[in-house]
């Protein structure tokens, strides 16, 4: 795996491979022929990851994930159309904030950032909410780590007629999701989390029929995804520069994808991955905030105790050491993260346990 100085534990950026990071040493033209096939073997492997061929469209846009998810609600929502957003994190919260600073009609639909999104609460919120057109959810919301039940909340929202959003800017590539069983309108997601690209580019898996009908729906012309869709499928260009070394990085990134055995094997590496990081850290006196029935292999959030050393003091120990963690997102408790994901194996987690070890002796003679 990994053998830079510097590791990113993270929820992305993250640790590249360093076969990941040579692709980008190359020049690309934006309109050469090389580079229209790149782009569409990108869009094809991004489609197959989720068995979506037959039914959704990639569309892939410049910027990071948050670019695309605007770009999505832009588009997919008509000006009359409400969204219904489900909220346990401060990401769920950012897809309202993005829809409101549009102008769409948002409501919220909350639960405790502890809890995962319950589908029975969902149903009966769509009984007494015939107006919400639109659902929107965060698969594995970073700010915790918590994994929200994707098919049951999918199906749910099918039943009730009404279309699928989801942000799985942090889970796909590992967990899985199946398109062609699972009704979601669009996903979106990025380059530079568990698909282990670097930032760049944010893309939309979406609905075929749901995508056709959006023509005139977004009033921005370069968060336009029907438009950028209509040009990829008339000549396979970018409608404005891409970031072409970062299509070429994620292009590996995504056949090492499949050489190491798909979603599924990443999804072991990175299970493996938090058991040794859990169960390591709680030795140390750092407890997992989440019940970890709820806890996504992803990024595992850590309760700060009184007694233990500040954030920053411990923060710049273990970059000092080679390792760099994330703060903790939450109001209500002290914690801190760090990520699970990234090219890296339980190898570089016992590391990361030693520094950590070693970094508390420092910090309390």
């Amino acid at each position: 795996m990994m053998t830079d100085p510097q590791i990113l534990l993270t929820p992305g950026p993250l640790t590249t491979h360093p076969a990941t990071r040579q692709a980008m040493l190359r020049d690309w033209g934006s309109r050469d022929a090389g580079f229209i096939a790149l782009t569409a073997e990108m869009r094809a492997r991004l489609l197959g990851i989720a068995k979506g061929g037959a039914s959704h469209a990639a569309v892939p846009l410049q910027g990071s994930g948050t670019f695309v998810v605007e770009a999505a609600i832009a588009t997919l929502l008509k000006p009359s159309d409400r969204l219904l957003v489900l909220v346990n994190g401060a990401y769920g919260e950012r897809m309202a904030t993005i829809a409101r600073r549009m102008g769409r009609e948002v409501a919220v639909l909350r639960w405790p950032e502890d809890h995962p999104v319950d589908p029975a609460q969902l149903a009966e919120a769509l009984r007494a909410d015939a107006a919400a057109t639109h659902i929107a959810m965060v698969h594995c919301e970073t700010t915790t780590g918590i994994l929200n039940p994707l098919a049951e909340v999918a199906a749910v929202v099918a039943r009730a007629g009404r279309h699928f959003l989801l942000d799985a800017m942090s889970s796909f590539g590992a967990l899985p999701v199946d398109l062609a069983s699972v009704p979601i309108t669009a996903l979106m997601a990025s380059s530079n989390k568990c698909l282990e690209g670097v930032p760049g580019i944010g893309f939309a898996l979406i609905d075929r029929a749901a995508l056709a009908a959006a023509e005139g729906n977004s009033s921005s012309l370069s968060l336009d995804l029907h438009a950028q869709w209509r040009g990829f499928e008339r000549d396979g260009q970018w409608r404005f520069t891409p970031p072409v070394q970062v299509v070429a990085a994620l292009v590996v990134a995504l056949r090492r994808l499949e050489e190491e055995g798909g979603p599924e094997a990443r999804l072991r590496r990175y299970c493996r991955n938090l058991e040794i990081l859990a169960s390591g850290m709680k030795r140390l006196g750092f407890p997992l905030f989440l019940d970890r029935a709820v806890q996504a292999p992803i990024i595992a959030t850590f309760h700060l105790p009184k007694a233990a050393p500040k954030f920053q003091d411990l923060y710049d120990a273990l970059a000092a050491r080679g390792f760099l963690i994330y703060p903790g997102k939450l109001t209500e408790a002290d914690t801190f993260r760090i990520g699970c994901i990234g090219a890296i194996d339980e190898t570089v987690f016992r590391r990361l346990l030693d520094a950590m070890e070693d970094s508390l002796r420092f910090l309390r003679p």
